[in-house]
């Protein structure tokens, strides 16, 4: 009895997190003037137990994100197992869509792309060239964003500010994928100047390479904002949110 009145509280608490959530959303949207349709919510898994994203997707999210290669093979394995047991289960999604958000080798782009949905961490020209190649073999067609490391701070991935219309140039070149948007990542820190200054020089970039034409019409996505900082991301402009501890913690 204990271990199902445990979990049943486990559960029961993802669902509260998941409504404050949606809740802060809704009221950064506000302030932005903006709508909370026009956000998707990335729930990352990493620090998750099987049964709790169970909860999530059954709260309706089927957009999950894993930071690491092996980790988003195991979990979308045991995702998919579960979905399969209940295919009658009108709560559950048809389709879970798998977003790759943290840092990719090029040595194992082979093993996701049959996965994923979204690569938000494109950062170079040579792993660019990677996912192309690997994608034509394959016959995929792969979304990606352009990592942009927006903090100037040297232990994080992203390419250069300055770096970053050319890169997206010669990415635009590459017939097997598809270069949807941006993604950053503000600093670890409570100083929210710095959190803004870092989102605003994204929404400047996307808004800068889309007036240029150096991307599509494809290109309308800005991935930025985390369990700390996502209500700033929301008002500078992001269109994905990737949030974990938010929902997972605690």
């Amino acid at each position: 009895m204990h271990g199902i009145r445990s979990q049943h509280m486990e559960t029961t608490k993802i669902t509260e997190k998941i409504r404050r959530v949606e809740g802060t959303i809704a009221e950064a949207c506000a302030r932005a003037h903006r709508e909370p349709g026009d956000i998707r919510l990335v729930v990352v898994t990493k620090s998750a137990e099987i049964e709790q994203i169970e909860e999530v997707i059954r709260l309706g999210y089927n957009h999950l994100g894993e930071n690491r290669v092996q980790q988003l093979k195991k979990v979308a394995g045991q995702v998919a197992e579960y979905l399969q047991q209940h295919p009658d289960d009108p709560a559950l999604p048809r389709e879970i869509h798998w977003h790759m958000i943290g840092h990719l080798q090029r040595n194992k782009v082979r093993q996701i792309l049959p996965t994923v949905s979204l690569v938000h961490s494109v950062d170079t020209l040579r792993l660019a060239e990677e996912i192309n190649s690997s994608a034509a073999r394959l016959g995929l067609s792969p979304r990606v964003l352009l990592q942009v490391n927006t903090s100037g701070e040297p232990q994080k991935y992203g390419v250069p500010i300055g770096a970053a219309t050319h890169l997206a140039e010669q990415i635009e070149t590459l017939p097997h994928l598809k270069l949807i948007g941006l993604m950053t990542m503000a600093p670890l820190t409570r100083n929210s100047d710095i959190i803004r200054a870092c989102f605003t020089r994204a929404r400047e970039l996307f808004y800068e390479m889309r007036g240029e034409k150096i991307v599509g019409n494809q290109f309308t996505e800005l991935s930025m904002g985390m369990s700390s900082d996502y209500e700033i991301a929301i008002e500078e402009g992001a269109t994905i949110l990737r949030l974990g501890s938010a929902i997972f913690a605690g």
